[in-house]
């Protein structure tokens, strides 16, 4: 008896995707040269190693982050290579186009795969809010959307509200979770009876997102640091960064212990909540002069975050009829909000002790690119979510077939569908 289960994506996959490469590798070709210079070659030390931890967060971490359901693994994690994969080559492009100051070719260095590599971590943070839900061509054209929309809301930023290059990045966090929490909430159809119990999470897929938790917490004070100019902030961002990571880790335990009657620890609070000290301390690890203020952000996130995991998905899921999969609104949302928010309030405080009028100006900038950010991560991601939902897209998992990779995987022991 052949699988009960749809046909996979072999009609639009190869095509689109190939096409899609063939064009990049085009681009490549007309309009990119490497940087030859001894400077670049000088810097390739320290910037390859930030490098490489941000490539392990992103393919290893986020990776193994969201592979703790039970029929969802195999997914969860090549997906999210493929997603990174294209999402880095289209990301060095974007950012030479947008940043070039003529019109000749982009020069790739280091320094442009690094922050290429930071921004496409904005499709993998997104597309845990609709794991599960969507097939790998849905997600090539949201990675294709979502990445201009990033790389374009920094340009904005930076020049026209004067907020700096590690700023305008730390506001990843915001931006990714509002995009996909919309893009969740235009493909949320009515889950079928049972569907549930293919969401639960199952021990050995559990010990991987843990795996992933720890490859994010070990390698996040590489990301905080890794868009600073002084060594000064550098020193703070990597002290703060570890401080806040700390505490944060402390408290979900804690707290989540402390929210079961029978005082028992939730994984899935340990897989999001540890590291939401390092997703409030990011905007502002450069400007904390003490290690108390990142443990009181560290603390906060992780109360927030395990609140949000005990609260938020039935507030969601019932009112507004949004099904966040793997938790980015607590675990990237409500602490990068926190975290904009703090970084405003230290520099307040710095322009109350100094009477500076530019400092006073750029508050109020920094305030205005929070906001923006937040405002295009909906708008973005309502309209990105509205085109998924056309009917051009081939192969979408039926609702039955949600959090199952034998929708899209070939499984040669199974004979007959189960």
């Amino acid at each position: 008896m052949a699988s009960n289960y749809p046909r996979s994506l072999q009609a639009c996959l190869p095509l689109w995707t190939l096409a899609l490469e063939v064009v990049l590798i085009l681009l490549f070709f007309f309009f990119t040269t490497y940087d030859n210079s001894v400077k670049d070659e000088k810097l390739l030390g320290p910037y390859g190693a930030i490098f490489q931890d941000v490539t392990v967060m992103a393919a290893l971490g986020l990776g193994f982050l969201t592979s703790s359901l039970w029929r969802h693994g195999w997914s969860s994690v090549a997906f999210n290579l493929f997603m990174l994969a294209l999402g880095v080559q289209w990301a060095v492009l974007l950012d030479g186009f947008l940043k070039r100051p003529s019109l000749g070719k982009v020069v790739i260095n280091m320094s442009r795969i690094q922050r290429a590599t930071m921004s496409a971590m904005s499709v993998l943070i997104s597309a845990g809010a609709v794991l599960g839900k969507a097939n790998l061509v849905q997600l090539a054209f949201m990675t294709v959307v979502e990445v201009t929309a990033f790389g374009a809301v920094r340009l904005l930023s930076e020049q026209h509200l004067g907020v700096d290059d590690h700023v305008s990045m730390m506001h990843i966090h915001v931006f990714a979770a509002y995009f996909g929490l919309t893009v969740a909430w235009c493909l949320s159809r009515p889950m079928p009876e049972g569907a549930d119990k293919k969401e639960r999470m199952g021990t050995s897929p559990t010990l991987f997102a843990m795996l992933g938790t720890l490859f994010l917490w070990m390698f996040w004070p590489s990301f905080n640091f890794a868009l600073l100019k002084t060594p000064k902030e550098m020193k703070n961002a990597v002290f703060n960064t570890y401080y806040a990571l700390a505490v944060s880790a402390v408290t979900a335990i804690s707290v989540s212990a402390l929210a079961h009657p029978q005082g028992k620890i939730n994984m899935k609070h340990i897989h999001n909540a540890v590291l939401a000290g390092g997703v409030a301390v990011g905007a502002s690890c450069g400007l904390i002069p003490s290690p108390w203020l990142a443990m009181v952000l560290g603390l906060t996130a992780g109360l927030i975050s395990v609140g949000g995991a005990k609260c938020l998905p039935v507030c969601l899921n019932d009112v507004l009829g949004i099904h966040d999969t793997s938790g980015v609104h607590y675990t990237f949302g409500l602490p990068g909000l926190l975290g904009g928010v703090a970084y405003i309030v230290l520099l307040m405080h710095q322009a109350g002790w100094t009477s500076n009028t530019m400092i006073s100006y750029q508050v109020l900038m920094d305030s205005g690119a929070l906001s923006f950010a937040m405002a295009m991560g909906l708008t973005c991601g309502l309209l990105t979510g509205l085109l998924l939902k056309l009917n051009i897209w081939r192969a979408s998992p039926h609702v039955a077939k949600y959090f199952d990779d034998q929708s899209f995987w070939e499984f040669p022991h199974l004979a007959v569908g189960f």
